[in-house]
């Protein structure tokens, strides 16, 4: 009896072993020694399906590519094999000693670890341009720019900046991913929309290329010296030719990606002179008309008319205060209403901004309303101008007279009597109308008993209410449920309202998808991988169809950060949206 669990003993040992032999998990490099300006081929490769791969970081190296996750699969003569393998390019930050750190992996419960490897990295090193490597063919076709009207404006002066993509046809754009926007600080800016991104064909260095406009801006320093314009930077996924040619003798392209960035620009901002500024002048910039009308010179008393004081022409239209109106004391005068009317373009602020007055006269009689000057910098000429509008009477023709009463001797201490306006009082309604109450019996009256029995009949009524809000107080699984299918419904409704703004729309559509997620397998937004949902819909025994389409609104809203969409294609993905939770909702 000793020997034979002796002997089991021994062959759970030998099985245990000779599984363990059977897992395979390591890493592989392309070179052991590089210079500081070349690049190493990482791979961790394992033969057996592991879960939850994993590396701290790779210090002293900057992730160029990866990780690429690849699975391939074989049988020969009877034989099975399997490799699962993920892959990293490195760039050394610095020369010296580096290591490749250890990666782990899971399988069937238990831990696996790669080896560390140590990497030796050297002086740069003379590597000859490879004519078929992409990031060559890149490198020397693809361009992204900032092109700057001005680079030495006025204060308030406005500039635009307009950021193009250049590339040679032989390259294909397939998408792109925005990394970094630039910062506009001390500037005034207004972004200038873009309707699709159409191809369009150009010259960069003398030679011709397509490019595509990214981003139009139109921009007012807000002061002067130098001030310096943050780079833009995005990630271009194109498809590069080759030498390869496929049985047909087509040219075979490879994909690839690409950082670029439109480096940071100085611009020098002049300061307005001083010499020969007028006191009018409250900071406009440009080329304008002024004028000052109004809507009739001649009324009666406590009828009103509107006086306009109105700026149009080019420039910083919303950044400088109009001169006030001023009006004799007789004229009651109102705050003005701001009427603006501005259009934008590459060139700057053009239109006009209207100050609108609303004044009534109280007294018959001729009242002046006094010129107002106003003062710009024309930047074209390099001086300022100043406009004077011409004075304005409001002739009152009819209303009580303002009879003052002022010493002969024309004392500057007048006293004025006070008229009173007849009409002054007028939308005051003076004739009460009262009608007497019909003095009935309330005392056994209908209503009288109603208002005596119904406290009794609501008592039933606010228990039943009572019991429910505590089913649904105590319901904790349940109100989280029910929060989460609420905040589907707003975030859904967000969508909509966010039709036509891509960015809004696919942010809400997303978040809508995410709750209603939530709401009905009850996971956590940290949960959320593609697998996994795919995984829980299955159990809940729904189609694969409405499974494939959930997916496919997913990727939608992924794809849509970095690729154009119509209002049309955002109006589909909503109603698919709508269609897809309604199908889910039924099969769960």
């Amino acid at each position: 009896m000793k020997a034979i669990k002796t002997y089991i003993t021994l062959l759970l040992i030998l099985t245990g072993s000779t599984l363990a032999a059977q897992v395979q998990f390591e890493a592989k490099v392309s070179k052991k020694t590089l210079g500081v300006n070349e690049r190493i081929r990482v791979d961790f490769e394992m033969n057996v399906d592991g879960d939850n791969f994993s590396i701290a970081d790779f210090a002293g190296f900057q992730v160029v590519a990866g990780p690429n996750h690849s699975i391939s699969r074989s049988w020969v003569n009877g034989k099975r094999s399997f490799s699962k393998k993920f892959t990293y390019i490195l760039q050394p930050t610095s020369k010296g000693n580096k290591k490749i750190k250890q990666a782990t992996m899971q399988y069937q419960g238990e831990t696996y670890k790669s080896i560390p490897i140590n990497i030796v990295v050297t002086n740069a090193v003379d590597v000859p341009k490879d004519p078929n490597d992409p990031t060559n063919i890149i490198n020397d076709n693809m361009f992204f720019v900032a092109e700057i009207s001005n680079a030495n404006p006025y204060l308030n002066e406005p500039i635009s900046i307009t950021y193009k993509l250049y590339f040679s046809k032989n390259i294909a754009v397939r998408n792109y991913d925005i990394l970094d926007t630039p910062k506009y600080n001390d500037f005034w800016s207004n972004d200038i929309p873009i309707k699709g991104y159409p191809l369009q064909q150009g010259t960069f260095k003398g030679k011709p290329f397509y490019y595509y406009v990214f981003k139009k801006i139109v921009l007012y320093p807000q002061k002067s010296g130098s001030l310096t314009i943050k780079p833009y930077s995005i990630n271009v996924f194109v498809d590069v030719p080759t030498n390869r040619r496929d049985i047909f003798g087509q040219r075979m392209y490879k994909k690839a990606e690409k950082s670029l960035t439109a480096g940071s620009r100085k611009i020098n901002v002049k300061a307005l002179p001083e010499a020969g500024k007028p006191e009018s002048f409250t900071g406009a910039v440009g080329s304008f008309d002024f004028n000052v009308e109004v809507s009739r010179n001649s009324l009666s008393a406590s009828e009103s008319l509107q006086a306009k004081v109105q700026v149009k022409g080019n420039g910083n239209l919303k950044l400088f205060e109009l001169p006030k109106l001023n009006v004799p004391s007789s004229l009651e005068a109102y705050d003005p209403e701001r009427d603006t009317k501005v259009a934008t373009s590459l060139r700057g602020m053009r239109g006009s901004v209207v100050d609108n007055y609303t004044l009534v006269p109280q007294y018959r009689g001729k009242y002046p309303i006094p010129a107002l000057s106003f003062s710009y910098f024309d930047p074209k000429t390099e001086s300022y101008r100043t406009v004077n509008s011409e004075e304005i009477v409001i002739d009152v023709i009819d209303g009580p007279m303002n009879n003052a009463l002022a010493s002969s001797n024309g004392n500057a201490n007048t006293k004025q009597a006070v008229m009173l306006n007849p009409n002054q009082f007028r939308g005051f309604k003076v004739n009460a109308n009262l009608v007497s109450i019909d003095q009935t019996d309330f005392f056994k009256s209908s209503w009288f008993y109603w208002l005596l029995l119904g406290p009794l009949l609501l008592i039933p009524i606010a228990m039943l209410v009572m019991k429910k809000k505590r089913a649904i107080d105590n319901d904790i699984q349940g109100s989280k449920i029910r929060k989460a299918n609420k905040l589907a419904k707003k975030y859904l409704s967000t969508a909509k309202k966010n039709l036509g703004n891509q960015e809004a729309f696919y942010v809400s559509l997303e978040k809508a998808l995410h709750n209603y997620l939530k709401a009905k397998l009850n996971i956590e937004t940290s949960d959320f991988s593609k697998e996994k949902i795919i995984a829980l819909l299955k159990d809940r025994n729904v189609e694969e169809t409405a499974i494939a389409e959930f997916i496919n609104l997913l990727k939608a809203c992924e794809f849509a950060r970095y690729t154009p969409s119509s209002t049309d294609a955002m109006k589909q993905d909503y109603d698919k949206a709508v269609n897809t939770l309604s199908t889910i909702d039924k099969q769960f």
